[in-house]
C-alpha cells in the first residue's frame, strides 16, 4: 500500500494547493452576481472564454513534454533550461505581436480594446510561469507550490472585493482614492486585479530564471516540441469543449439577451466547482505519479484501481452537490435572477465526472509516448461539442450547449477506453465501476427532478450510495486508512 499512500500524499498536498485558491476565488461568484448585472458578468464570462484558448495557445503542450523529459532523461538540467527558454522566447514573441494586431483581434471577437489590452500581459504574465510552478511539481515541492497559488489568488479576489466594493465610498472621503476611480469601469477592475497577481505570482519566481543555466539545446528542444504538438492539439480541442459554448453562445443568441443568458448559464455552471476541483486535484497529484511509476510490473493494476478510486468519489460528489444545490445556490449566487440557469447543473456536474474518468483513462496514451491519440480523442469532443452546439443552441439556447458538454465528454471517455484496450490493456472492473456510476446517477437524479431541495429525500439516498461503496470496497478502504 505503500505506492497508494504516495499517491493519496500528494494528491492531498497538490490538492490543498489547488483547493483552496479555488474556494478562494469562488467568493467572486457571489461577488459577482451581487455587484454585477447578468450583462457585465455575461462579458467577463466571454472574455475568460478566450483566455483559457490562449492560454492553452501559449503553452502549446510544453507543460507535458518537460514532465516526460525531465523523468527520462539523465540531464535533467538540460530540460529545464531548454523549455523554460522555449516558453520564454514565445512569450516574448507574443507579446510583441499582440500588441501590433490588438485592434484587428478586437474588431474579430467584438471585445473593447481596453480589455484586450489587459489580457495581453495578464496572458504573457502567466506563461512565463508554466514551466516554474511545473519544475515545482516535478521536484515535489508542494509547499512553495501552495503558498504561491494561494497568494495568487489572494491578490486578485483582495483587489476585486476593494475594487467592486469599497473603492467608490473610499473616493468620496479621499483625493487619494478618487484618483483610481472611475465610474463604470467595474469590467476593467476586476481584468487589473488579475494583472496585479500575475505579476506578483512572477515575482516570486524570478528565483527559477535566475538559478537556471540558460543553456539551449535545439536537439532535445525539437524532440520536446515534437511531443508537445499532438497535447497542444489536443488542448485547443479541449479548450473548445470546456469554453467554446460561452463563445458560441455569445455569437447565436439574440444580441439583447446574450450576455444576460451568458451571465446566467456562467454563475450556475460554477456550482459544478465541486467535481471540477477534486478532478482537477486528483490529475496534479496523479500526473507525475503515472509517469514515475510506469515501468512498475504491477502499473495497468494501479491504474485500474485508482480509476476505479476516482470514480467512486466522484459519484458522491455528484449525488452530493444535486442534494444540496438549493442550499448551494441561495448560498453562493445570492441574485435569483440568475437562477433561471439551474437545470443545467446535473448536466454539466455530470459531465466534469467524465472528463475527469477520461484524465484517468488517458494514461495508457501518455505514458506510451502516442500522444496523438490525445489530439485525436480531444478533436473527436471538439466536433461533437461545435455540432451540437449548433444544432441545439437555436431550439433550446444554453441547455444545448450543457447537453454538448455532457455529450463531449462522454465520447472522449468512451473513445480513450476503447484505443486503451488496444494499445495498453488495463484491467478495469468495468462491472463495479459502472454499476456504482450508474447508481449515483439514478440516486442524484431523483433528488433533483422529483424531490428537489427536500433534504429528507436527499440525505437519505446519500447516505445509502456511501453505505454502498463502503461495504463495496471495504478491505481496500480499511487499507488505506491503516497505512
Amino acid at each position: 500500500m505503500g505506492t497508494f499512500k504516495k499517491l493519496f500524499q500528494h494528491t492531498f498536498l497538490y490538492g490543498l494547493a489547488t483547493v483552496l485558491p479555488r474556494m478562494l476565488n469562488f467568493i467572486l461568484v457571489p461577488l459577482y452576481t451581487d455587484v454585477l448585472p447578468m450583462e457585465e458578468y455575461g462579458e467577463i464570462s466571454v472574455i475568460f472564454a478566450y483566455f483559457v484558448l490562449f492560454n492553452v495557445i501559449l503553452a502549446y503542450g510544453m507543460e507535458t513534454a518537460f514532465f516526460r523529459y525531465y523523468n527520462k532523461s539523465e540531464n535533467r538540467e538540460s530540460v529545464l533550461s531548454t523549455s523554460a527558454l522555449s516558453l520564454l522566447g514565445t512569450s516574448v514573441l507574443f507579446l510583441a505581436l499582440a500588441f501590433l494586431v490588438r485592434s484587428y483581434i478586437s474588431d474579430l471577437i467584438n471585445i473593447p480594446l481596453k480589455y484586450i489590452n489587459l489580457a495581453i500581459w495578464i496572458l504573457f504574465l502567466d506563461a512565463l510561469v508554466i514551466i516554474p510552478f511545473s519544475w515545482l511539481r516535478a521536484t515535489e515541492k508542494p509547499l512553495k507550490y501552495a503558498v504561491i497559488k494561494i497568494l495568487n489568488v489572494a491578490i486578485n479576489l483582495g483587489l476585486n472585493v476593494f475594487f467592486l466594493i469599497y473603492l467608490e465610498d473610499l473616493a468620496r472621503e479621499s483625493s487619494i482614492f478618487a484618483s483610481i476611480y472611475r465610474p463604470d469601469f467595474e469590467i476593467s477592475y476586476v481584468f487589473i486585479s488579475n494583472l496585479v497577481a500575475s505579476a506578483v505570482t512572477l515575482v516570486l519566481m524570478l528565483s527559477f530564471y535566475l538559478n537556471i543555466s540558460f543553456k539551449f539545446n535545439k536537439l532535445l528542444w525539437k524532440k520536446m516540441l515534437a511531443y508537445a504538438v499532438p497535447v497542444l492539439i489536443a488542448g485547443i480541442a479541449f479548450s473548445i469543449n470546456e469554453v467554446f459554448d460561452r463563445i458560441i453562445l455569445d455569437r447565436m443568441l439574440p444580441a439583447d439577451i446574450a450576455k444576460a443568458k451568458i451571465g446566467a448559464y456562467s454563475a450556475c455552471y460554477k456550482l459544478a466547482l465541486f467535481m471540477t476541483l477534486f478532478s482537477t486535484a486528483f490529475r496534479l497529484g496523479i500526473e507525475p505519479f503515472f509517469f514515475s511509476h510506469a515501468s512498475s510490473k504491477n502499473a495497468p493494476k494501479t491504474y485500474a484501481q485508482i480509476t476505479n478510486y476516482f470514480t467512486i468519489f466522484g459519484s458522491i460528489i455528484l449525488i452530493a452537490v444535486l442534494v444540496f444545490s438549493d442550499l448551494l445556490k441561495r448560498l453562493l449566487i445570492q441574485n435569483s435572477e440568475y437562477w433561471e440557469a439551474m437545470k443545467i447543473l446535473p448536466l454539466i456536474l455530470l459531465a466534469n465526472l467524465f472528463l475527469g474518468i477520461y484524465h484517468n483513462l488517458s494514461v495508457w496514451y501518455k505514458i506510451t509516448d502516442r500522444t496523438k491519440f490525445g489530439g485525436f480523442i480531444s478533436i473527436g469532443g471538439a466536433i461533437v461539442t461545435i455540432l451540437l452546439n449548433v444544432l441545439l443552441i437555436p431550439g433550446i439556447g444554453y441547455m444545448g450547449s450543457a447537453i454538448a458538454t455532457l455529450a463531449a465528454y462522454g465520447v472522449m471517455m468512451f473513445l480513450s477506453y476503447f484505443y486503451g484496450r488496444k494499445y495498453y490493456p488495463i484491467p478495469y472492473n468495468l462491472k463495479k465501476t459502472l454499476g456504482l456510476l450508474c447508481l449515483s446517477i439514478l440516486l442524484s437524479s431523483v433528488s433533483f427532478y422529483i424531490f428537489p431541495g427536500n433534504y429528507l429525500v436527499g440525505i437519505p439516498l446519500l447516505i445509502l450510495f456511501i453505505g454502498i461503496v463502503y461495504f463495496s470496497e471495504k478491505n481496500q478502504i480499511q487499507q488505506i486508512i491503516q497505512s
